[in-house]
């Protein structure tokens, strides 16, 4: 027995999942680095968390470059085999969902000859390095009818879905303010080399789709859709050592972002994305000032939320206060441990996977709290217009075809 007198999870053997009538969904994994890991993760740990699964998922192939490496990664992961062709996973007739972490430039072309292929995507952030790519992509899934999901995995924080679930019960009422920075520092030494995360034609930008494009997800998920901005960039340093080339390569995209939101429903709002902060590690902030209070959350201390409620009757204890968003009745937290023992960020993956899950096997919707392809677009038009913005120093509007 676990603590709390509840029953422990235990592995089931095949007989044991056929004598529980529990289907298996084939999982093909593209990418075997940072995303590849933790993708892989939430495939192994959402079983036996949301138990009973709608079906058991079987990590059938692992795809990425490096051969050695990856075959170190089947054999770590639990996957049936590797390959270093992608397109040998979409055409696996084993393979129900496609998971696709790969630099940001092989995800339209995986992506739709995916959904030719019948499967279920989900493809990491940003869902493309422009909109138009990104509105190709969403078109070519919608048309397809396969169920997708982009992987803005902070949606699915369960502080963040209370913020949400506040907002649609008017709780809030109307929404003025939303601001938000996502700062980190790791590129900031002039000699750490150009990868593609820095080269515009693999990545499609820089902080704003490393970073920003998380918080503008945010922004329109809690918010509501963006109107226009205005906004500005820059690029610290200009140059980086290509070690495969041995030779400088300037750098095309931007090193820190910021921008002013106006949003359809009269709220304004601010984003700011950097990676030169230094001494932020994952420093990813929000705050909303509504009619009836304000909410404040930091990544960095996911499990708990500050409010702000303008009614409080309590005058002398009146202020800000520390929710532990670990109850129960908490959004996921009845899946998971007792109260105050909190989850982390691995485990916001957990919940994208069960919702792909439910969605394949129960045929049920991702909205409205999982980002979709259509959502992957709709960022893709504010970041295009953030970049044009910055390029011409004047308002730009988004435009959603």
């Amino acid at each position: 027995m676990a603590e709390g007198g509840k029953v422990g999870f235990v592995a089931m053997t095949s007989e044991e999942k056929a004598k529980a009538n529990i289907p298996e969904v084939g999982i093909g994994m593209i990418g075997q680095a940072f995303m590849g890991k933790a993708h892989s993760n939430a495939w192994k740990q959402m079983p036996y968390i949301f138990w009973p699964p709608a079906a058991i998922p079987k990590l059938v192939t692992i795809c990425g470059v490096h051969e050695e490496a990856l075959k170190e990664s089947a054999k770590r992961y639990g996957y049936e085999k590797y390959t270093t062709n992608w397109k040998d996973v979409i055409n696996d007739e084993k393979i129900q969902i496609v998971d696709i972490g790969t630099p940001n430039y092989l995800h339209a072309e995986i992506s739709i000859e995916a959904a030719k292929a019948g499967k279920n995507i989900i493809c990491e952030k940003p869902l493309a390095r422009n909109s138009k790519e990104a509105k190709e992509m969403r078109d070519f899934i919608k048309k397809a009818g396969v169920k997708n999901i982009c992987c803005f995995n902070y949606r699915t924080v369960p502080a963040i879905v209370l913020i949400k679930n506040l907002i649609m019960d008017g709780k809030l009422g109307r929404i003025y303010h939303f601001r938000a920075r996502y700062l980190q520092e790791w590129i900031m030494d002039p000699n750490f080399p150009m990868i593609w995360k820095l080269k515009k034609s693999e990545s499609g930008s820089g902080a704003l789709g490393d970073l920003g494009s998380h918080i503008i997800d945010l922004g329109r998920f809690l918010c509501g859709e963006i109107k226009a901005v205005m906004a500005t960039s820059v690029t610290f340093i200009k140059e980086r050592y290509n070690e495969q080339t041995k030779s400088k390569e300037k750098v095309e995209v931007d090193d820190a972002i910021a921008s002013v939101l106006e949003f359809e429903n009269g709220a304004i709002g601010t984003i700011e994305a950097s990676r030169f902060c230094a001494g932020r590690k994952n420093y990813n902030t929000i705050e909303i000032n509504a009619e009836n209070g304000s909410i404040w959350w930091d990544l960095e201390n996911m499990n708990n939320l500050w409010v702000f409620w303008r009614n409080e009757s309590l005058i002398e204890t009146q202020g800000f206060h520390c929710v532990n968003v670990t109850e129960s009745y908490h959004p996921y937290y009845d899946r998971w441990w007792p109260h105050g023992h909190i989850i982390g960020w691995e485990n916001t993956f957990v919940h994208i996977v069960y919702n792909m899950t439910e969605a394949v096997i129960n045929n049920k919707p991702v909205e409205p709290y999982i980002a979709t392809f259509e959502d992957g677009y709709r960022n893709a038009v504010v970041s295009d217009a953030i970049i044009k913005s910055s390029e011409t120093g004047k308002k730009e509007f988004c435009v959603f075809e």
